[in-house]
């Protein structure tokens, strides 16, 4: 076996560990939380109440941490401590939002490139766009109607609230993440239920966060090349194949972060044009939401359907979003005309792309936050 087979060997190895790691952590979070005393958990959970302030913080930890897979995952794990899926629901549509922000940081790369930044924002906008009028039609439906709650309810009944097919009942997942659980508990013991939750709460989240930043950027190191041969291939072709090879790609890379970057230099030099790069950021927004199911697969108790129903909730409103949007053709167009629009201003006057990103991202979120709490 030669050096560089061992290496990939190792590094698959170590995407194994860490996906461990991952579900391990997301479990740990629901049982960090169901340890927490009632009054505590519900005035912890107290702030996902308000629909909007819910979406906006969804948004903001997703800016910050740049991976809608990584605030997915903790909403699931919120929700397997007791968060209701109804309030969950608004954070996982803003996290799908904020996921865009990496796009346009990718462009400004170009800002001192004229001939190349207007196209380059213009190919990350666009994903804005799209999940941004995503957010205007589906969150206001959804808290009229709770479509995506019930469907995703029957679904996830389906499969965890049956005997003979329950993930509570024959996941093998749980006897695999007990060391991990049992370890974090353990260090908590002596000090309190409340203290010990909250240990767990915090390890949980910084093992997501720390897993999926290294099985990206392992992924990428693996896959990459392999997935710029699929984009590649299919770029240019029906819009199917591009919603599709969008999926397959960001599900292999486990980021749709990384999946769009990777357009948007492309998109800059002229290799793509932005009717090319459109369909193939939607099928991303569809591979991202891989991660959430996965993570779902690793809750046990009273609160795994619930997990696996916000996980489901996440798919379907990718699925639906694409669905409705690009096959409307007066919706459809509306991405790409608000993209062009704003790349050529921001062509003209490069603080309008630094004011959008801070503003729509981290300042205007934030500040609503702050005078809501």
């Amino acid at each position: 076996m030669n050096l560089g087979t061992a290496n990939k060997i190792f590094k698959w190895v170590l995407i194994a560990t860490l996906t461990y790691v991952l579900i391990s952590s997301v479990a740990m979070i629901g049982v960090g939380l169901n340890q927490t005393s009632g009054d505590y958990l519900n005035s912890l959970f107290e702030f996902a109440t308000n629909p909007i302030l819910a979406l906006l913080v969804g948004i903001l930890a997703t800016a910050i941490v740049q991976s809608s897979s990584t605030v997915s995952s903790i909403i699931v794990g919120l929700v397997a401590g007791g968060l209701p899926v109804e309030s969950a629901i608004p954070m996982i549509i803003g996290a799908d939002f904020g996921t865009t922000v990496t796009n346009v940081i990718v462009s400004l790369a170009y800002v001192g490139r004229k001939q190349y930044f207007r196209r380059a924002f213009a190919a990350a906008m666009v994903h804005d766009f799209f999940n941004l009028l995503a957010v205007f039609i589906f969150l206001p439906l959804e808290l009229t109607f709770h479509f995506m709650e019930h469907i995703s309810g029957f679904f996830a009944g389906l499969l965890v609230g049956g005997q003979d097919i329950s993930l509570g009942g024959n996941n093998f997942l749980h006897g695999l993440t007990s060391p991990f659980i049992g370890f974090f508990n353990s260090l908590g013991q002596g000090q309190g239920e409340v203290v010990g939750g909250i240990i767990m709460v915090i390890a949980g989240v910084i093992f997501i966060l720390l897993s999926v930043i290294y099985i990206g950027n392992l992924l990428k190191q693996l896959m990459v090349g392999r997935a710029q041969k699929i984009m590649f291939a299919a770029i240019g072709k029906k819009p199917l194949t591009s919603i599709f090879s969008g999926m397959l790609i960001t599900t292999i890379v486990q980021s749709s972060s990384t999946t769009t970057s990777l357009m948007v230099p492309l998109a800059g030099t002229g290799l793509f044009r932005l009717k090319q790069v459109y369909p193939f950021t939607l099928g991303s927004n569809i591979g991202t939401t891989v991660t959430a199911l996965l993570a779902a697969t690793a809750i046990t108790g009273a609160n795994a359907v619930y997990a696996l129903q916000i996980a489901l909730v996440f798919l379907l409103y990718n699925v639906f979003s694409v669905t409705l949007v690009y096959n409307t053709p007066v919706l459809m167009r509306l991405p790409m005309v608000a993209a062009v629009s704003i790349a050529k201003l921001a062509d003209r006057n490069k603080l309008v792309a630094i004011i959008y990103v801070v503003g729509v991202f981290f300042a205007i979120p934030a500040f609503l936050i702050f005078i809501a709490s």
